[in-house]
């Protein structure tokens, strides 16, 4: 049995609308009128146990909801969702001892206190015996690095700083799930990989199932096995990254370092994206020319210094799904 299932999930909002200007104001508070906003309609995905899953989409797809949905704190207009045989908002209290959820702009810690007496208080809130929160604590700070910052008030954290001792405060319990939204947003290049190397981590070495939105397709491309993209309230896909792939495009890039600066690079089975000096990059389609004979032919006419292959960024691909979905 999955641990999470989710199926034909409904979620509306009415949403106020205004005419510009004062007479628009005051018409709004005599008679207001609203529009609905479908954020989820009929969703359907199913997790099991110890997956990490990718849940992307532009701003206002639906995603956030469903992770609040999830997690009990918010009620769906209608639809079935049971996470470990529970319904999240009908059963919040039992169903928030086996959950962590982190907010990336949002933080359940403290303000004004030290993070270790966050730490303890949510000890308290959870009633994590003593032995246990010793062994998480000591666990979470080894593996997070946290021991510099335990006397530190949280106000005074950095927003790396922040984030880390937030994902230790949802580990303390030893949460079975993890819903991640946005956890490396306004994070810098080394927060980021420090980020997204722990939720690895997590995920492999505890067996945590990791549900992660984000806008950050390097948090995708690093971690996650399995995508679910939506938009405008529906799933569009379900599968994996090369899967992901293949449904938008099968090209691929030739990038070459070429000797000579000055030659102009062409060929009929390739497309010419840009040159930049020694170094040109070219689009082909592997169906109509495969790697080998390209490189073939461009070898024999060209001197080359070196070359290398890749599909193209995960950002491109993701942006021309979502520019089709619109249409």
């Amino acid at each position: 049995m999955p641990q999470i299932m989710v199926e034909k999930l409904i979620k509306t909002f009415q949403v106020a609308e205004r005419s510009t200007g004062f007479m628009g104001a005051v018409k709004g508070l005599v008679h207001r009128k609203y529009r609905t906003v479908n954020a989820l309609d009929g969703i359907d995905f199913s997790l099991d146990q110890g997956e990490l899953v990718g849940l992307i989409g532009p701003n206002g797809a639906g995603k956030s909801t469903t992770v609040k949905i999830l997690s009990g704190i918010m009620v769906p207009d209608s639809g079935r969702v049971e996470v470990m045989g529970r319904i999240p908002w009908k059963e919040r209290i039992e169903s928030v001892r086996h959950i962590g959820v982190v907010f990336g702009q949002r933080t359940q810690l403290w303000w004004d206190l030290p993070v270790i007496e966050s730490y303890q208080l949510l000890k308290d809130i959870y009633r994590i015996p003593d032995r246990q929160y010793k062994n998480h604590l000591d666990r979470s700070v080894e593996l997070l690095d946290l021991k510099s910052l335990l006397d530190v008030p949280v106000r005074q954290l950095s927003l790396g700083q922040r984030m880390k001792c937030d994902l230790a405060a949802v580990l303390l319990h030893s949460p079975k799930i993890l819903y991640l939204d946005e956890p490396t947003i306004g994070l810098d290049a080394v927060s980021k990989l420090a980020i997204r190397d722990i939720i690895g981590r997590i995920n492999r070495e505890q067996g945590v199932t990791v549900v992660l939105t984000t806008h950050d397709m390097d948090d995708i491309e690093t971690l996650c096995r399995r995508v679910i993209v939506i938009n405008q309230g529906k799933i569009f896909m379900d599968g994996t990254l090369q899967q992901l792939r293949s449904l938008v495009t099968t090209e691929r890039r030739l990038i070459i370092d070429l000797e000579d600066s000055a030659v102009s690079l062409s060929d009929p089975d390739a497309e010419l994206i840009k040159q930049e000096g020694h170094r040109v990059w070219l689009r082909f389609d592997p169906a109509k020319i495969t790697v080998p004979e390209l490189i073939e032919r461009i070898a024999k006419a060209h001197p080359v210094r070196d070359l290398f292959v890749e599909n193209p960024p995960i950002e491109e691909i993701i942006a021309r799904l979502y520019g089709g979905a619109e249409q």
